[in-house]
């Protein structure tokens, strides 16, 4: 089984600031895209959790087909 996953990271604007994918699959093009467009749909979510709850570690916040989202915040948000 190919696996792959991608670790980013975002400022406080909600702008990428670093990008990295490691595993087995191929890159595609249209992977990068996708995964920039799940990215930022989750970031709607994690701003509601964020504020109500005092762990950094969010754990899988979003889910798209086979793909998870985990987050982990900062103390600064």
């Amino acid at each position: 089984m190919a696996s792959t996953a991608c670790f980013i990271i975002v400022s406080k604007n909600d702008i990428p600031i670093y990008e990295a994918e490691v595993g087995t699959v191929p890159k595609k093009e249209e992977a990068a895209h996708q995964h920039q467009f799940i990215l930022h749909a989750a970031l709607d979510i994690v701003q509601d959790i964020a504020w109500t709850t005092n762990a950094m570690n969010l754990k899988v916040v979003d889910r798209f087909n086979d793909l998870l989202v985990s987050v982990y915040v900062t103390a600064g948000h």
